[in-house]
């Protein structure tokens, strides 16, 4: 079977007072100076959507909240961070290094601008996000329209990548399973991810308050369809039209926090492969299990449930990929479930020594 695989992931910075910054204290223009000296690259409009606004016409775009006038103009767009997109690549090694080489890329310029990039999953001071003014009738229709924009409130305040794998030789149902089983198995596997051990300015009391406040209200799994009589109505969707031709088919994993590491993204591309190619776990789901997430972000491996079937599919992962050599890929992964220890345990530790999250969050990347 052939593989495609592609990455999004959303970074967060520090400004020049040392200070996160948000939409509390960034503007668009801030981050966009940082984009502005970035390069273009001609053919990636046949694999990136570029989008309405225009904003999205590089591998780096602003991420954030788009605010129109009283009709589809849109006239700024309230920032939380810079978002890498790689291209697509049937290698999970030459996405990894396509991303490192992006994410250096954007550290060298952003620090020109007084910018350094840090590891968070969820804001680690704003609570919720309120549009500021307050949104017009045209931008309160939309959001109605579109019932995942009704959770702006969440995503504008956490950070977490996009893992994009595309099977061409699976049919729309098989894919669509593909998507349910993911959402099934999520919250035993998004602990090899936690990276957001902190809310509301100081720590919270547990691994992951991303994953504890998106779950249910957010997708775990999105699986791209050609047509809209393929999609399954579900809240949170687990269907979704594509926008272009290199979308169809495509199964987007969104329920990990961000890592700092992108070795573990690799690792995690290959846990993902092996779940699509592994026929022996039964689990299926079209909406995550908000409770079983809640119970994972409060405790990850600790918690005897989620290691024993985080475990058993780590197992079935490995020979699912038998002589496949991503399956070396796996080992960061099967070294956290020995330790159970996830880089939230490790952001924790350093923060009881240092004192103050901007410190530790200084020690990431």
């Amino acid at each position: 079977m052939s593989f495609f695989f592609g990455i999004e992931h959303e970074v967060a910075f520090l400004n020049r007072e040392g200070k996160f910054a948000d939409f509390t204290c960034t503007k668009f223009a801030d981050f966009a100076q940082i984009v502005d000296q970035l390069p273009i690259y001609p053919d990636d409009h046949l694999q990136l959507r570029v989008g309405d606004a225009g904003i999205r016409k590089k591998r780096w775009y602003i991420e954030g909240f788009e605010r129109f006038a009283d009709s589809d103009e849109v006239i700024d767009c309230t920032s939380k961070g810079i978002e890498i997109r790689t291209t697509i690549h049937s290698c999970i090694r030459d996405v990894i290094q396509e991303l490192s080489n992006s994410f250096d890329l954007l550290s060298q310029v952003a620090a020109q601008f007084g910018f350094s990039p840090v590891l968070t999953s969820f804001n680690p001071y704003k609570t919720v996000f309120e549009p500021n003014p307050p949104l017009n009738e045209y931008e309160i229709q939309q959001l109605q329209a579109y019932p995942d924009e009704q959770t702006a409130y969440i995503y504008m305040v956490s950070y977490g990548p996009d893992l994009n794998i595309s099977c061409p030789d699976l049919s729309i149902p098989q894919l669509i399973d593909i998507g349910k089983k993911l959402t099934y198995y999520s919250p035993y596997i998004v602990p090899f991810s936690y990276s957001s051990p902190f809310y509301n300015g100081t720590l919270w009391e547990g691994l992951s308050v991303r994953t504890f406040i998106r779950t249910g209200k957010r997708s775990a799994t999105l699986v791209f369809v050609p047509e809209a009589e393929q999609l399954i109505k579900s809240v949170p969707s687990l269907t979704k039209i594509a926008r272009l031709p290199a979308e169809v088919g495509r199964i987007e994993f969104k329920a990990f926090d961000t890592c700092d590491d992108f070795n573990i993204y690799a690792a995690l591309l290959a846990l993902l492969k092996g779940l699509i190619l592994d026929d022996s776990l039964k689990g299926r789901a079209i909406t995550p299990d908000t409770s079983l997430h809640q119970l994972s972000a409060k405790v990850g491996f600790d918690h005897e449930d989620i290691f024993n079937n985080a475990q058993q599919i780590l197992q079935a992962v490995t020979v699912a990929l038998g002589d496949d050599p991503d399956v070396k890929l796996l080992t960061p992964l099967q070294l956290m479930l020995e330790k159970r220890r996830t880089k939230s345990h490790e952001l924790i530790e350093i923060f009881h020594s240092v004192g103050s999250i901007e410190k530790t969050l200084k020690q990431t990347y």
